[in-house]
């Protein structure tokens, strides 16, 4: 683990934990040492234990015992429940993102370069079962339409539900077939925005967070998972 820089900030140290946690590097029940944890970033105690604290917010940590931390396990309720508010979210930024599409000429190009580069590294990474990056490219697909809609808090409260798909995407991924109809709808979706259809966009967006949430249910049901 490479040592975090001398003005490393409590967020800084939560960020590289919850990498951890959403990748995988920490599993479910494996324990969160703060001195081991402060040893390895070459940050204070203090920054460590202040992150913990924001890490037990977003429902990545819990108290194990009196003076331990450990990694929740996998709550899919909870993880439809993120997907309901993101899919609100990035309805909005859909559509907004189409309405800007249609007004703004160097908006729309943005969107489509970047746009298709997101799809064309997504199928890649299907192809390949890859799927560190294959959420790494859903998610950049989805903070290009946060970005494009000139909504400067979409991205910034969509984060906390990312994290906490992020990591039941990977876990439950790994162990699923991949769902290809995911990256068909990234692309009804994309073309919308990009024809500067607001409503069509929105509908298209929000339908399929829904939709990626009963697939990932579904996956973690498959893998003999259950609801905690």
């Amino acid at each position: 683990m490479t040592p975090l820089e001398p003005d490393s900030t409590a967020e800084d140290v939560y960020k590289v934990i919850a990498e951890d946690i959403c990748t995988s590097r920490l599993k479910a029940r494996d324990a969160v040492v703060l001195a081991d944890r402060a040893g390895q970033l070459n940050v204070p105690a203090q920054l460590v234990d202040q992150a913990m604290l924001l890490l037990q917010v977003d429902g990545l940590v819990e108290q194990a015992t009196a003076h331990g931390l450990r990694v929740t396990q996998l709550d899919m309720d909870g993880v439809r429940h993120h997907y309901a508010i993101r899919g609100v979210l990035d309805g909005l930024a859909a559509r907004e993102a189409a309405n800007r599409a249609r007004r703004d000429r160097e908006a729309r190009q943005v969107l489509e370069t970047e746009g298709q580069q997101i799809m064309r590294l997504g199928h890649a990474a299907m192809r390949s079962g890859d799927v560190i990056e294959l959420v790494r490219q859903d998610e950049a697909l989805h903070i290009v339409l946060y970005k494009i809609s000139g909504n400067p808090f979409l991205a910034k409260t969509a984060g906390p539900h990312w994290r906490a798909l992020r990591r039941a995407m990977i876990e439950t991924l790994r162990h699923a077939d991949l769902p290809w109809e995911i990256w068909q709808q990234h692309a009804e979706s994309l073309a919308a925005v990009l024809a500067g259809d607001g409503a069509a966009a929105e509908e298209l967006m929000t339908a399929h967070s829904l939709d990626a949430a009963d697939s990932l249910r579904s996956a973690y049901a498959t893998r003999g998972g259950s609801a905690a």
